[in-house]
């Protein structure tokens, strides 16, 4: 009886595998396969050969109603592989539909970010359960106020299959927004304009852009960075003025080194509008003052091989954090009408063991980010009495970096923080106290104690002798 029963398993077994086997060879047969069209293109004096650049589709392709002999090939290449992947992976449906509630069922579907002030409105964005696209809102002097709502991205995203909205950009004057979307997954902006007061969005409509814009003080006047269609690189920065077309705009800088990524911004202090540009050694800076949009930007101090700084507006001077003569970066400050590198004198010298990544300007402090050992140290320096510390975060393992800090004239620093096992948390600091307040921490549903784990800092010395960094994390008990 045992050798029947033996017999009857084996032979369920074969007759299973034939059935798989024969089932996979139906799907293989049919597998497709993209017909192979050399093209070839020579960049930097190499030839490069692309099989497939057939498959390479026009905006204007992609937008056409009715797809040309070239749209349908792709799109049925597309099907093809499409059912392909859906006949192979079908019993894995249950699969995919339980790991796939999983993930979500961690998601909090209605959140909020945790408000900031600017410029007398405090800011903050929102979701709601069952809604794909983010919220943003505002609220004037008090969070007890009435919510202003600027832009609810659910509707602008409404008859779209991809639509991403960014670069939302306040006028000084609070009564104008910027904002720019794409909807081709292309990351090519429009920017649009936005009346805050009557709702009205402005006839203003700029295209092929970065997606950012950066008000001068005039209200009337931004800039914004163009991006080539093709390429996708961005290669200028034009000013436009409202109620304008975008044929009259005014091209204020041209980047013709395509191995540099340039950008517009406006500094905290509010008095420049600045253009950067950077690469992968080197950098520098175009300034204007913001009261002037349609004056001549100026060069910073010139563009240098393998010299990389940052710089930042401070009442009459900027400070500069820069590699010159300085591997792990030292800062340095020069007088905002005298910025060439003659000018430039030492804040804090170059450290051997300490890197020196960015600064948050301040009325009264100076908050420098740096990394020793491998971890993120954020120093706090009083810039009336010269006085110093570090931030304690309370474990030997965590990142923390500066987050919002738009307003100038505060004394309190708005951070982040997150370690192996705790979420990541929103915080703002006392710089005169040192005292810290937790405004928000990602809830992780399901439940998660930080309490019930021990994270540590261990070193593991290398052949050469040099120290390794690990990062560990294990359950107490």
């Amino acid at each position: 009886m045992n050798r029947n029963f033996l017999f009857f398993v084996i032979l369920g077994i074969a007759v299973t595998m034939m059935a798989i086997n024969r089932l996979t060879k139906e799907i293989e047969m049919t597998t497709p396969v993209a017909e192979k069209i050399p093209h070839k293109t020579t960049i930097h004096g190499y030839d490069r050969v692309d099989n497939y650049h057939w498959m390479r589709l026009t905006d204007k392709q992609k937008l056409a109603k009715n797809p040309d002999a070239q749209t349908q090939k792709v799109l049925d290449n597309l099907k093809a592989e499409n059912t392909y992947k859906e006949a192979r992976l079908k019993h894995t449906e249950q699969f995919q539909e339980k790991l796939f509630d999983e993930i979500v069922g961690r998601i909090k579907k209605d959140d909020e970010s945790v408000p900031y002030l600017h410029n007398g409105y405090w800011y903050y964005t929102r979701f709601e359960k069952d809604k794909e696209y983010p919220i943003y809102c505002r609220k004037k002097e008090s969070l007890d106020n009435a919510e202003e709502i600027m832009i609810n991205v659910n509707e602008w995203a409404e008859g779209y299959d991809y639509f991403s909205l960014t670069g939302l950009s306040v006028s000084p004057n609070n009564r104008l927004l910027a904002f720019s979307i794409d909807t081709l997954s292309r990351r090519i902006y429009t920017i649009k304009v936005k009346n805050l007061k009557t709702g009205e969005i402005l006839s203003d409509e700029i295209i092929s852009t970065e997606g950012g814009t950066t008000w001068a003080n005039d209200n009337q006047t931004f800039f914004y960075t163009t991006k080539n269609e093709v390429t996708l690189l961005s290669e200028h920065i034009d000013r436009h003025k409202l109620g304008t077309s975008q044929s009259k705009d005014v091209r204020v800088y041209t980047e013709k080194d395509n191995s540099f990524y340039i950008g517009v911004y406006r500094s905290k202090s509010d008095k420049y509008i600045i253009i950067y540009n950077s690469s992968t050694l080197s950098s520098d800076y175009h300034v204007l003052n913001a009261d002037n949009p349609e004056g001549k930007f100026h060069s910073f101090s010139p563009r240098e091989k393998k010299h990389e700084y940052s710089i930042e507006h401070y009442k009459d001077k900027f400070y500069i954090i820069t590699n010159w003569n300085a591997t792990n970066f030292r800062l340095m400050e020069t007088p905002d009408d005298a910025t060439s590198k003659e000018n430039w004198t030492e804040v804090m010298a170059h450290r051997d063991d300490v890197l020196l990544s960015e600064i948050d300007v301040f009325e009264n402090h100076l908050v420098i980010s740096e990394r020793k050992e491998g971890l993120r140290q954020l120093r706090i320096i009083d810039q009336q009495s010269g006085s110093e510390h570090y931030m304690d975060f309370g474990e030997d393992v965590y990142a923390a970096y500066t987050l919002t800090n738009l307003n100038f004239d505060t004394n309190i620093l708005r951070y982040g923080f997150t370690s192996l096992k705790t979420p990541f948390s929103t915080n703002d600091y006392n710089l005169d106290t040192r005292e810290s307040t937790l405004l928000k921490q990602t809830v992780v549903v399901g439940g998660h104690n930080p309490d019930a784990y021990k994270t540590e800092r261990l070193y593991a010395t290398a052949r050469d002798g040099k120290k390794v960094p690990i990062s560990i994390i294990y359950k107490k008990g």
